[in-house]
């Protein structure tokens, strides 16, 4: 494996049950993500987009082929290694915020870094120079009710970057924004793509978006391949 690439799906396939028929969605995927990439993958609704994003981010398991990271077969974890290495590498950000609606927005970005044992005032810390970062400074005491979508989808973009991991998986992060906004989130990402280095691994259907990334992809009958640009 070179030695730029820190992610690597080889050959996987998923096959889901249903009324006691296999349902195949992923059909042999290869994908090598390397350090800082900008890389989107486009597709129409429900060819596996999500699906991939889940295997490759260790959400769920392939049925067969393999998920390495720099070298090591992920799923040879166990499970408590595997969610304590999750917890530090991978970044998710998803269309829905799935922000606690009980917990400030500060709060709410320094989850992942207290469930990684940092101490109280040190979370806060990092929580509070991510939100400075994403502009919001002045909304940190604010519960998710109290804030916008587009600043709620700010706050889970920050919970997602607090442990400042390897690679951000983003599943249709602008789905539910207006177009303003959605372009303003997507400069954020690529502004912290580039000041921080984290790989960026983007699924949407705004094929303008898209198409500003360096590496586009798209997933045809389960596998992932070359895109031109041209709407599917």
């Amino acid at each position: 494996m070179s030695d730029d690439v820190v992610l690597r799906l080889e050959g996987v396939h998923k096959t889901y049950s249903h009324l006691g028929k296999d349902i195949q969605v992923l059909k042999g995927v290869d994908l090598d993500i390397r350090r800082g990439d900008q890389l989107s993958i486009v597709g129409k609704s429900g060819v596996g987009k999500s699906t991939m994003l889940h295997v490759a981010g260790t959400l769920d398991p392939p049925t067969r082929g393999r998920v390495l990271w720099e070298g090591r077969d992920l799923f040879q974890m166990p499970e408590p290694e595997l969610a304590r290495w999750r917890n530090r590498r991978i970044g998710f950000v998803f269309q829905f915020h799935h922000l606690l609606p009980e917990f400030t927005a500060r709060e709410n970005v320094m989850l992942p870094a207290l469930i990684a044992g940092i101490d109280w005032s040190e979370a806060a810390a990092m929580a509070d120079r991510l939100l400075d970062r994403l502009g919001l400074s002045d909304r940190a005491k604010h519960r998710p009710g109290e804030l916008s979508g587009g600043e709620q989808q700010r706050v889970s973009l920050g919970r997602a970057l607090v442990m400042e991991p390897e690679i951000l998986f983003a599943d249709e992060p602008t789905g539910n924004l207006d177009e303003r906004t959605s372009e303003e989130i997507h400069d954020l990402l690529e502004t912290l793509n580039r000041d921080i280095g984290t790989a960026l691994v983007l699924v949407t259907h705004n094929f303008s978006l898209a198409r500003r990334m360096e590496t586009r992809l798209i997933m045809t009958e389960g596998l992932l391949k070359p895109w031109d640009g041209t709407p599917p």
